[in-house]
C-alpha cells in the first residue's frame, strides 16, 4: 500500500484544519442537551466552519448502498447507532441519550477529521462505562503509538482492553490515513486479523492517521439502515466511538485534532 509521509509544512497544515474539527466538536458537546435536534447541532457545526474559511468534508459524500449524498455536515449516531447518522430536524435529543458525532473538515486543501461520544442529561452507568472504555481504546493508541512501531501490535492492545471489559470492537469499519483526501492508505483497524498481520503497517515519522475505535455493548455485529447511511448495532445495544488525526512524530505521536491553546 502507498503511504504518503507528509512534510512538516503539510503537518501544519493538517493541523489548522483539526483545530477547526475541534473547535466545533467543543461547540456541539457544549450545547448538547434534551431537546436540541440534531439538525440545530448540524446547523451550529457548518456556522463555524464556514466562519473558519474551511469546508465541511462529509457533506456531499456519496453512499457506498445507494446513489444518496450525505446531506449533512456531521454525523450524529444515537444509543445503537455505531456511525454515520444523519442530522434531523425531526430527531430530538433525549434524558439518558448518548450521541456520537463526527465531524472532518477541509482547510487550505488539507484535512481533519474527529468523534466523539457524549451522554445527554443523565445516563446509566452501563452507558458512562461504554463510554470510558472505547475513550480508553482510542487513549491507548495514542499512547503507543511511535516510529517503528507495527500497528497490530497497537491493535491487539485495544481490541483486548475492550473485550476485557466485555465490549466488542467493530470490524466492519476502520481508521484510515489522512492529508489531502479524507481517507488514504493506509486501513488502521482497532483489532487484530490475519490481514493486517499479512500486510502490517511500520509506523513511521510523517505518518498521518485518522484512529476511531468504534466499541459496541453487546455484539460486533451491524447493519445498515434503509437511508444507506446510518449503521447500527445488529443486536440494537448502544455503541460508542471516538476519534483523533495523529501524526507520528521522533518520540511517540502528536494529536492533530486538538483546539488552540
Amino acid at each position: 500500500m502507498a503511504i504518503t509521509l507528509k512534510s512538516p509544512r503539510e503537518i501544519d497544515l493538517i493541523r489548522n484544519a483539526g483545530r477547526v474539527v475541534a473547535n466545533v466538536l467543543s461547540k456541539l458537546k457544549e450545547i448538547s442537551a434534551p431537546g436540541v435536534t440534531t439538525s440545530q447541532l448540524n446547523n451550529t457545526a457548518l456556522e463555524i466552519t464556514a466562519d473558519a474559511g474551511a469546508d465541511a468534508l462529509f457533506k456531499g459524500v456519496r453512499s457506498p448502498h445507494t446513489a444518496n449524498c450525505f446531506p449533512g455536515a456531521i454525523c450524529t449516531s444515537i444509543n445503537e447507532q455505531i456511525v454515520h447518522g444523519i442530522p434531523s430536524a425531526n430527531v430530538e435529543l433525549k434524558a439518558g441519550d448518548i450521541l456520537s458525532i463526527d465531524f472532518g473538515a477541509r482547510l487550505n486543501g488539507y484535512c481533519g477529521d474527529a468523534a466523539v461520544t457524549i451522554g445527554i442529561g443523565k445516563i446509566s452507568e452501563e452507558r458512562c462505562k461504554l463510554i470510558k472504555v472505547t475513550k480508553g481504546v482510542l487513549d491507548i493508541a495514542i499512547q503507543k503509538a511511535a516510529p517503528g512501531v507495527k500497528w497490530s501490535v497497537i491493535a491487539s492492545k485495544m481490541q483486548n482492553y475492550a473485550e476485557s471489559l466485555g465490549f466488542s470492537v467493530v470490524r466492519d469499519y476502520v481508521g484510515h490515513g489522512i492529508g489531502r483526501k479524507m481517507h488514504e492508505e493506509p486501513k488502521v483497524p482497532n483489532f487484530l486479523s490475519d490481514e493486517l498481520i499479512a500486510d502490517d503497517i511500520i509506523l513511521s515519522e510523517g505518518m498521518v492517521l485518522a484512529v476511531e475505535p468504534m466499541i459496541n455493548a453487546g455484539t460486533a455485529e451491524t447493519r445498515t439502515l434503509n437511508d444507506g447511511w446510518t449503521v447500527v448495532t445488529k443486536d440494537g445495544q448502544c455503541s460508542a466511538h471516538f476519534e483523533h488525526t495523529i501524526v507520528i512524530v521522533k518520540n511517540g505521536c502528536e494529536v492533530l485534532t486538538l483546539e488552540k491553546p
